[in-house]
C-alpha cells in the first residue's frame, strides 16, 4: 500500500487498519493532533468527490492501494497570510505611485502594479477562505472589526470599479481608487494579519 501527503510518499505501518475507512479515521486523528485537515483524497489515482466519500469507506486495502491526502495545516495558512501581508506592504507603496505614473504616461507600469494587486487579492481571498477550516483562526482574522466574508463583500465592488476604470483608461478614477480605496484597505489587511 502507498500513502502520500500532498504528493510526498510517507512511511506508515498498518496496525489494525483493513479498509480505506480505517486509514481515513487514523489519518484524521493524526491531522487533528497537528492542527491540520484533509482537503482532498485521491484513491488509486482518482480524486474522490464528497458525494462518493461514503462509498469508499468499506473498500478493503490491498498491496496496490494508493491514497494521497491533500492536507492543509494551520501553520501553513498563517505562514501564507504573513507572506501575503509582505506582498500587500510592498504593493501599498507601489499603489501610491499609480496616480503619478498615469499622469506621466507610464500606463504600462501602472497596469503592471494593478495586475500584481489583482493576483495578490486573489491569493488573499483563497487563503482567507481556507482559514474557515480552522474556526478559531477564521474568527480571529477580522479586518476593521469585520469578518472576512463581510470584508470581501465590501471589497468586490471596489475591485469591479477598478477593473472598469482600467478598461476605460480612466486615469483619474484609477488613481483615486489606488490611493484612497485600496491602500487603506491593504493597511487594514496587514494590521489584521499581524494580530493572528
Amino acid at each position: 500500500m502507498k500513502l502520500s501527503v500532498n504528493g510526498q510518499a510517507i512511511d506508515i505501518t498498518l496496525e489494525n487498519e483493513k479498509t480505506v475507512g480505517d486509514i481515513l479515521k487514523s489519518f484524521e486523528s493524526e491531522m487533528e493532533k497537528n492542527d491540520a485537515t484533509t482537503v482532498k483524497i485521491v484513491l488509486d489515482g482518482k480524486e474522490i468527490a464528497s458525494t462518493e466519500f461514503d462509498s469508499i469507506l468499506g473498500k478493503e486495502l490491498t498491496d496496490t492501494t494508493s491514497i494521497d491526502f491533500g492536507v492543509v495545516s494551520k501553520i501553513e495558512l498563517v505562514s501564507s497570510l504573513h507572506a501575503i501581508s509582505d506582498t500587500f506592504s510592498a504593493l501599498s507603496e507601489k499603489l501610491e505611485t499609480v496616480p503619478v505614473l498615469l499622469q506621466s504616461g507610464k500606463d504600462k507600469e501602472a497596469s503592471g502594479i494593478i495586475e500584481e494587486l489583482a493576483t495578490a487579492c486573489d491569493s488573499f481571498c483563497h487563503i482567507g477562505t481556507m482559514t474557515m477550516l480552522f474556526p478559531e483562526l477564521y474568527e480571529k482574522l477580522t479586518i476593521n472589526g469585520a469578518k472576512l466574508e463581510a470584508f470581501f463583500k465590501e471589497l468586490l465592488p471596489i475591485l469591479n470599479d477598478f477593473e472598469a476604470a482600467l478598461k476605460d483608461k480612466d486615469t483619474v478614477t484609477l488613481g483615486d481608487i489606488s490611493e484612497y480605496e485600496m491602500v487603506p484597505r491593504l493597511h487594514s489587511i496587514i494590521d489584521a494579519i499581524k494580530a493572528v
